[in-house]
């Protein structure tokens, strides 16, 4: 993968900088570990993070034993360039017990299970947009976002018509699993006019905070 040349701060870590690994779907934070210069490299130059093991002192693949892997997705600084976060595709837990997550010990009891599932299941919507935009120039014959990107924004409009009739035919019928499949083929087609038209959800968060904020 192609990274954009930024210099890191490694000397303010003593070689080492903290790297915050993100899910890049869910945005669930999976783990924390540090990176020396080497693994840094070695993550960039092969798709897959890897670390430095302070305990082992060498460079550590995560996955390589386990085989559950953090395919890398993107890759940000904070302000200081002393710091990591890494969105990632992640093959398998990333918890050395198991768990999904290595952060799954709550300190705060008042904390809402219901909202933090929530946000994750919204931030697919962040995902699906950036999938969808990666694809508008992908070969039209292989795949239906890019024919759709191709064909137009009046194309995208009309079958964006389409699949809200049939989404209100759904809605008379009565039939919740129909209704759900009819909504996210809405939901897909309309986030395709979105980047179509130069826009996103943001936008449209945009717009609603204004109106009910």
């Amino acid at each position: 993968m192609k990274s954009k040349e930024i210099t890191l701060d490694f000397n303010k870590g003593n070689g080492l900088i903290p790297v915050i690994i993100q899910d890049a779907e869910t945005l669930q934070v999976l783990m924390q570990a540090y990176m020396n210069k080497e693994a840094y490299e070695q993550t960039i130059s092969t798709g897959r993070v890897t670390f430095y093991s302070r305990s082992k002192d060498r460079l550590w693949i995560k996955g390589e034993t386990s085989g559950n892997y953090l395919e890398v997705k993107e890759i940000a600084a904070d302000c200081d360039n002393d710091s990591l976060l890494v969105k990632v595709a992640p093959h398998g837990p990333s918890c050395h017990t198991g768990a999904v997550s290595c952060f799954y010990n709550k300190l705060d009891d008042k904390a809402s299970t219901a909202e933090s599932s929530l946000l994750k299941e919204l931030a697919f919507i962040d995902y699906l947009e950036g999938l969808l935009r990666s694809r508008r120039n992908e070969d039209p014959e292989k795949s239906y976002t890019a024919r759709l990107f191709e064909a137009g924004s009046k194309r995208i409009a009309k079958k964006l018509g389409e699949e809200a009739v049939e989404v209100a035919l759904e809605a008379e019928h009565g039939d919740p699993e129909r209704f759900t499949e009819e909504a996210a083929d809405l939901i897909y087609h309309f986030t395709v006019l979105l980047l179509a038209k130069g826009l996103g959800w943001s936008e449209v968060i945009a717009e609603l905070r204004k109106r009910h904020g």
